[in-house]
């Protein structure tokens, strides 16, 4: 073996950040993805007029790891683009998950196949990766796999409240049977792999609840590289502007921001950016106190920062969502929740509420749009927080910890 990693990632997680720290420390293998901007038909495409070209292909075409050599990539387009079409058929959470347990195995299986090009270990992500690390293990290498949000059955079980709180957000809750496999393939996953990466302590805790190893979870936190691109708030007279980014939907905590939105009337602006499929009676209620801005180019996003006060992400179930690791960058007192997986704390970047408590965002929001000095001190906390989370950094934690994994490293 030649001491080098193999990475297996569908999408573009985290614009490619595992695949590219690896290949800068030249210590990447080969990167295993479904579709390659740079490869394949997704390249010919990318020449196109972008004008030519509807959203979903532009995104796709779009996928281009920078900082990975070619010939370091394999990619499986057309598995890429049959996996595409099913997901623009998605119409629910049933046939989202069924989607996730097709996808995530079919690929894992191409890339089992293929082989490893002689590398010592193999990273992965939770769901896509059980059929690669048997393949992996029989050839003697070691494994690791990415916990990227808390465990299936923790997040079946926190919908299905949600959805019993709020049938007219998500209809009724229905069993998934689709769920229940994925749930047992990321246990599979947890059982063989050596080290189970968990990017907060939220995630940790959960997997560990659920039968995974403790003694093999370690927890790295996320970074990114925003600080540049998010200048300082541009904070203007008049309500306190308080954004939010991400899906709008039950996970997030989103009836609870309509609920705060409502009761502080015109005391504070929310904004919610983020795609949803929320029914018309819904979006029509949330659009009377919330500013929906939908989903927003992902170069136009500084704007949306830079016109905030505050960020608010009352998450019921995440891993460690990045969108608070830009919100920090930007310098923006984060008003947040344990379940979301951050690095906020309470009273230092931020305000930590309760999971599902409209009151305490109410209360967290006024206690900021009324002390100056408060907000000021957390701004500066934030920004220097996120000097200590940058992708650079991330990647000194995650190379250390897959260092211990290789032959003769430290335990």
């Amino acid at each position: 073996m030649n001491g080098t990693i193999v990475v297996s990632q569908l999408g573009a997680r985290m614009h490619y950040a595992v695949p590219r720290i690896l290949a800068r420390e030249g210590q990447l293998g080969q990167f295993f993805t479904d579709i390659c901007g740079t490869k394949s038909w997704p390249a010919l495409l990318g020449k196109m007029p972008a004008g030519l070209l509807p959203r979903a292909v532009r995104r796709l075409a779009g996928r281009v790891p920078s900082g990975v050599p070619a010939e370091l990539i394999t990619d499986f387009p057309l598995f890429g683009l049959r996996s595409g079409i099913r997901r623009l058929r998605i119409e629910n959470a049933l046939e989202e998950i069924s989607h996730a347990v097709w996808a995530g195995s079919h690929f894992s299986t191409l890339v089992a196949r293929r082989g490893f090009h002689d590398a010592a270990g193999l990273y992965a992500y939770s769901g896509d990766a059980l059929e690669q690390i048997e393949a992996a293990k029989r050839q003697g290498m070691w494994t690791a796999v990415e916990q990227i949000v808390a465990p299936r059955r923790v997040l079946e079980t926190i919908l299905e409240e949600e959805m019993r709180r709020f049938p007219d957000w998500a209809g009724p809750p229905k069993r998934n049977p689709f769920a229940d496999t994925l749930a047992a393939r990321e246990r599979a996953e947890w059982q063989i792999a050596d080290c189970i990466v968990c990017p907060s302590a939220f995630v940790r805790d959960h997997v560990v609840a659920e039968g995974g190893p403790a003694e093999r979870c370690v927890v790295i936190p996320y970074g990114v590289d925003a600080e540049e691109r998010f200048g300082p708030p541009g904070r203007t007279p008049g309500p306190l502007r308080v954004l939010a980014v991400g899906e709008v939907g039950l996970r997030k905590g989103s009836p609870y921001v309509l609920q705060a939105a409502e009761r502080l009337g015109a005391a504070a602006r929310i904004r919610m950016v983020g795609p949803d499929r929320l029914p018309t009676s819904i979006r029509r209620r949330l659009g009377r106190s919330v500013e929906l801005r939908g989903i927003v180019p992902r170069q136009q996003i500084a704007g949306e920062y830079h016109w905030a006060d505050v960020f608010l992400l009352p998450s019921l179930c995440e891993g460690s969502a990045t969108v608070v690791y830009e919100a920090l960058a930007a310098g923006l007192p984060v008003i947040t929740t344990y379940s979301t997986g951050s690095v906020v704390r309470d009273g230092v970047e931020g305000l930590v509420v309760p999971e599902r408590d409209p009151q305490a965002i109410v209360e967290a929001i006024r206690h900021l749009a009324e002390n100056e000095t408060l907000r000021a001190k957390l701004s500066e906390n934030a920004r220097r927080t996120a000097r200590e989370h940058t992708v650079e950094k991330y990647g000194r934690r995650l190379l250390d910890t897959l260092s211990r994994l290789q032959p003769g490293g430290v335990p």
